[in-house]
């Protein structure tokens, strides 16, 4: 089939897009920016604004699905920014697709949505989404989450799933960040370290994406549903962070900050980065801190259930392949995976 993937030149997009192209479909990505290993590939790129009718409707035109994965992302910056691209965006991509008479579409959606600040151990999609949000991130990707099942129905069959923390080669947000924060000396587990989290590795949200693409239809089990994806295998936090820095040849980091102090230390970082109009996202927000210091981890029975999702790559061979990436040694298995460039997810 012909397939539009919405952000497909960021680290999750442009994975979706390999495994797409590798199995034979047609691929067009609607993008801001030139990402050349599209081209290489072969995907023709619709550039422009998300939230631009006009732009939205070239890149919808013809094509027989949409896989929806562009987004403004992180915990930072203004609310309007993240309405127009998670929200307006989103209503601009299924209006397209109506008028396209796109048949089906899948949004990439996050755990977020359902984030209160609170331990979430084990729960499955019916834990319901939160009244409040700390950010704009999680407040628009819900509202956008919440359109998208909304417009499931006869001519559309929509499905949102909610990858938790993807990570793996060419990451350029998660694995970045906290190799970056360790040689600055500036990493710091809140509560220790210890509240169990989920991750999943980059091919496994992507494959994700392609089953959901394929079971999704009208009437289906999976149609007009959300569903969390992740490795199935929750770690404690510090475990997962010491064995990124581990993949990079770094020491593990042993600091630690109380949850009060982290969150007071957010909250005064946010008032100063806004009077002093700073762009870039503060090392703490109250935000960030909730998440380094709570557990969420997933029930996933339902994407096993009706998508048939099984996490091909577990933790230990998704580091080999990332400490191969990092630092250019041998790993075994996943050689596909370890020479292709790719970018953020969108």
């Amino acid at each position: 089939m012909k397939v539009l993937v919405t952000g497909g030149g960021g680290f999750l997009g442009s994975a979706i897009v390999r495994q797409l192209v590798a199995r034979g479909d047609t691929v067009r990505s609607l993008t801001r920016g030139h990402y050349p290993e599209l081209d290489v590939l072969g995907v023709e790129t619709v550039r422009g604004d998300l939230a631009d009718p006009d732009v939205t409707g070239r890149a919808v035109a013809g094509c027989d699905a949409v896989i929806h994965t562009a987004a403004k992302a992180g915990d930072w910056g203004p609310a309007a920014a993240y309405v127009r691209t998670n929200v307006e965006g989103t209503r601009c991509v299924l209006a397209a697709g109506r008028t396209a008479g796109v048949g089906r579409l899948v949004h990439t959606s996050t755990p977020s949505v359902v984030h209160t600040g609170r331990d979430i151990a084990g729960a499955d999609e019916r834990l319901p989404y939160a009244t409040r949000f700390p950010a704009p991130y999680p407040a628009t990707k819900a509202r956008a989450e919440q359109l998208v099942l909304a417009a499931n129905g006869p001519a559309l069959a929509t499905v949102a799933l909610r990858p938790h923390l993807i990570w793996g080669p060419g990451d350029t947000q998660l694995v970045p960040r906290i190799i970056e924060r360790a040689r600055q000396g500036r990493l710091r587990f809140v509560r220790g370290g210890d509240a169990l989290i989920d991750s999943t590795y980059v091919d496994n949200a992507a494959a994700a994406h392609l089953l959901a693409l394929d079971r999704v239809a009208p009437g289906a089990a999976c149609a007009g549903r959300a569903y969390f994806i992740s490795q199935g295998e929750p770690r404690p936090l510090r475990d997962l962070v010491n064995a990124i820095l581990a993949a990079a040849g770094l020491p593990p980091a042993t600091a630690m900050l109380p949850f009060p102090v982290a969150y007071a230390l957010g909250a005064a970082l946010e008032v100063a980065f806004r009077v002093l109009r700073r762009a870039e996202e503060p090392p703490m927000t109250r935000f960030l801190a909730h998440q380094l210091a709570t557990a969420h981890w997933f029930d996933i029975s339902a994407a096993r259930r009706d998508l048939d999702y099984q996490p091909a790559v577990d933790i230990t061979t998704g580091l080999e392949r990332l400490r191969h990436h990092l630092t250019g040694h041998s790993a075994a298995g996943g050689a596909n995976d370890l020479d292709r460039g790719t970018t953020r997810n969108g």
